[in-house]
């Protein structure tokens, strides 16, 4: 049982893996076209996704508390930075008042994102408590987060192309930031 758990993690860490690294070459041509800065909050959301998944495969790999507390910690800092680059850019965004070009390409692949997100953390959230495993379940949260992240990011994006509010872009980027300082404080 425990064993067929395991290989039902590992498969869910390999398929957010996979889906992120998609993700980021997609997100990075969209946010350039649009000069998006929610697209690229969630590009650098997906690169920190990507770290989470490779350090849930490493923790997986071996066992001990200590490698517990090292993985929770690693995922919790990266997110810290992306909290910090976030509030940063979002606010030059407002200030400078740069107005990003509505974005097909980054709605599509956001409304996307949010239905695999929703479905990985799920199935995370099952299997690290199976498990009971509490990496693979916090990691469960970055990727429910991550789903919850793709929605907020996907309202700007369709408020900016259908309304013309360009500050919703920057104000996604605020969710983004706010998200990742929760999921810092939880993780800590």
């Amino acid at each position: 049982m425990r064993e067929t758990l395991l290989r039902r993690g590992f498969a869910l860490e390999y398929a957010t893996l996979g889906w992120n690294v998609v993700g980021i070459v997609v997100l990075a041509f969209a946010a350039v076209a649009a000069r998006s800065v929610a697209l690229v909050g969630f590009g650098l959301d997906s690169l920190i996704e990507i770290g989470a998944s490779i350090v849930v495969i490493w923790e997986l790999s071996g066992s001990g508390e200590a490698r517990q507390r090292r993985a929770l910690r690693l995922i919790a800092v990266a997110f810290a930075l992306l909290a910090a680059y976030l509030a940063v850019q979002s606010t030059v965004v407002l200030a400078e008042g740069a107005r990003p070009r509505p974005s097909a390409l980054g709605i599509g692949w956001t409304a996307v994102t949010a239905l695999v997100m929703f479905a990985l953390a799920a199935g995370k959230a099952r299997t690290g408590a199976a498990l009971d495993n509490p990496v693979l379940r916090t990691e469960g949260r970055v990727t429910l987060v991550d789903g919850l992240l793709a929605v907020a990011v996907l309202v700007g994006l369709v408020l900016n192309a259908t309304a013309g509010w360009w500050w919703a872009d920057p104000l996604a980027g605020y969710v983004l930031a706010a998200y990742a300082i929760r999921e810092v404080r939880s993780t800590f």
